[in-house]
């Protein structure tokens, strides 16, 4: 069973990660609470009746591939229907296209509780969400017409076509080739893989979005243009005609989210796939990154996601479950494992982490929205920057996390975890591949080291560190018993942070990148915990006016974190300091012949 935590999920959206300083700009001030709760309290209530109880009936059932089709998991197809006819598909598009032009906080937040409903089935809609925005920003009025209000409705599905065999991460490699026809519009040829949900039986048609080059094109990335190609070509009058060049070669077995149809894609069979310029040509990389930030963001929220479920999942079981009798229990009869210390341990570390990935994601989206409903240049530049700065963390930091609390989930379910009856290994099963797809963890904090921290001379993640030596400061001053070592504790990470920062940007001035890369992960997540700690820190002390139980709990989770896992910045700042020369020394190659 699965319980959307609604009233969690508001808190932190209105006092942690500043839902109300959105309510106060002029593109969202019509955003009252009593709207926010309706929205919160429906796509939870969806969800948990409808989404989680299809969860494990697609993993068992899966994708199957038959005589070209794909038959997605029983019930998929009306709990879709459903879904769009609940109009959740359009919540941030503009209204002008059928949307209804509500915030990104708000879609993190609908997206963790269908995610958790089950991750396989709301990756689907969330590529649709990319390509809708990817439309909204870059096609050309003509094809925005043609075709962005049915997918802003759910009728079609879009998908995200990047990677092929010998091009995964680096897509100077890419090899799909587009040429030009006299009318305008072009042939696409070639083939990709792990396209998700490129080939299912949701929809009657599904809208591609393709990266290739033009003959003419400069080489690497500067030669990459994005083509919307139609499954099914759309006559003028909006009809369906005939079908495209494009079909599904085959659809991958995979370690998780088996409802996912994860699929190889040939284009240009048969005389070439009919493809239209999205944006500029040789500009196509930008389009996509408009869509692969999105994804970005959406994968941490998978992570968040299955982390929710697994917590839910674990701390039932360790309700019914009784072995052994705990210390201080009376009475007859074994004790819930539940009230020994190890389970303690386990459960407080996979909720304190849940909560921290949910506050990282939340904040991400926040500050893609005060960008986006920003008045004036400097204001656009630092919420910018800001969303920026944590896209990267709200990919790796979420991902790893979900990943960690599916295993203690499956640790604390014992042998039972194991057999796969219990659930508690699907929830790791599907984790797993989030760490992976829409950029490695490795390559997000590449992105943080090289692209993130020189923003604005370095000034902006030195402000930034500032903003969370202030949370601690405020828990120091609130004199409070029950946090215990909490400021203490936080104000160490943050230091080890702002120290491994300095760091890692006196590296970059001098030209020592290798020496930063080799540091770059463990710093990720330095900043990481260091953040997660603020963030849990800053909702204790904004939980005043909370019923006392959720005050107590809200500050006993941020002080198990800080006091426990915060412990691990003072190893990763040694490691980001100190693991350079031994790892650059390491010569895979020789030691392999």
């Amino acid at each position: 069973m699965y319980r959307a935590p609604v009233d969690e999920i508001a808190f932190t959206l209105k006092h942690v990660c500043g839902l109300e300083d959105l309510q106060k700009t002029a593109c969202h001030a019509e955003l009252g609470d009593d709207l926010v709760d309706a929205i919160l309290t429906e796509a939870g209530r969806f969800a948990a009746e409808e989404i989680a109880p299809l969860n494990a009936v697609a993993d068992r059932h899966g994708t199957p591939f038959k005589n070209g089709e794909i038959t997605t998991p029983p019930g998929w197809r009306d709990l879709y229907h459903a879904w769009i006819e609940g109009g959740w598909n359009g919540l941030t598009a503009s209204p002008e296209a059928g949307g209804q032009g509500l915030p990104q906080m708000l879609s993190a937040a609908a997206l963790e509780m269908w995610n958790s409903g089950s991750m396989a089935f709301a990756i689907g809609p969330t590529l649709t969400m990319g390509a809708i925005e990817a439309m909204e920003k870059h096609a050309s009025q003509k094809l925005k017409a043609k075709y962005l209000e049915k997918l802003v409705s759910g009728e079609w599905m879009g998908t995200m076509n990047l990677t092929e065999p010998q091009a995964g991460s680096d897509l100077n490699a890419l090899k799909a080739r587009a040429e030009r026809n006299d009318d305008g519009s072009y042939r696409i040829f070639g083939q990709k893989i792990f396209i998700t949900y490129g080939d299912h039986d949701l929809t009657d048609n599904i809208i591609h979005m393709v990266l290739a080059r033009l003959p003419d094109a400069p080489a690497g990335t500067k030669g990459i243009s994005l083509f919307l190609v139609p499954k099914f070509l759309v006559n003028e009058d909006g009809s369906l005609g005939e079908r495209n060049d494009v079909r599904v070669a085959g659809v991958e077995h995979k370690m998780g989210i088996h409802g996912s149809p994860t699929c190889t894609m040939i284009y240009g069979d048969e005389g070439g796939a009919a493809g239209w310029l999205i944006g500029e040509e040789n500009r196509g990389l930008a389009c996509m990154f408009t869509m692969m930030n999105n994804a970005r963001l959406a994968v941490g929220i998978q992570g968040l996601g299955v982390a929710e479920r697994a917590y839910q999942h674990a701390l039932q079981y360790a309700l019914d479950r009784k072995q052994g009798r705990a210390p201080g229990d009376k009475g007859e009869g074994m004790s819930p494992i539940a009230r020994h210390p190890d389970i303690k341990r386990m459960l407080l570390a996979m909720k304190s982490r849940t909560q921290v990935a949910r506050a990282i994601c939340y904040a991400c989206a926040h500050a893609i929205d005060m960008t986006n409903g920003a008045d004036d240049d400097d204001t656009r530049k630092f919420w910018s920057e800001r969303a920026g700065l944590l896209t990267p963390l709200a990919k790796a930091v979420s991902t790893d996390f979900g990943v960690e609390v599916a295993s203690l989930g499956v640790q604390i379910h014992g042998g039972m975890g194991f057999i796969e009856e219990t659930g508690a290994a699907q929830h790791l099963r599907d984790a797993r591949i989030a760490p992976i797809y829409e950029g490695t963890n490795g390559i997000q904090s590449i992105d943080l080291v090289l692209r993130k921290l020189p923003l604005s001379g370095g000034d902006h993640i030195r402000g930034f560190i500032a903003e969370l030596k202030a949370v601690a400061g405020e828990v120091a001053a609130s004199n409070r018993p029950e946090f215990g070592a909490t400021a203490a504790r936080l104000a160490a990470a943050i230091e080890d942070l702002s120290e491994a920062t300095e760091y890692m940007l006196a590296a970059q001035a001098e030209g020592r990148i290798a020496d930063a890369l080799c540091g770059a992960t463990p710093y990720l997540r330095v900043a990481g915990l260091a953040l997660g700690g603020a963030l849990l820190a800053r909702g204790a002390l904004r939980s005043a006016g909370e019923p006392a139980l959720r005050l107590a709990e809200r500050i006993l989770l941020a002080r198990n974190f800080c006091e426990t896992t915060l412990c691990e910045t003072a190893g990763l700042k040694s490691d980001i300091l100190l693991s350079a020369e031994a790892i650059q020394a390491f010569d895979a190659e020789a030691l392999a012949s």
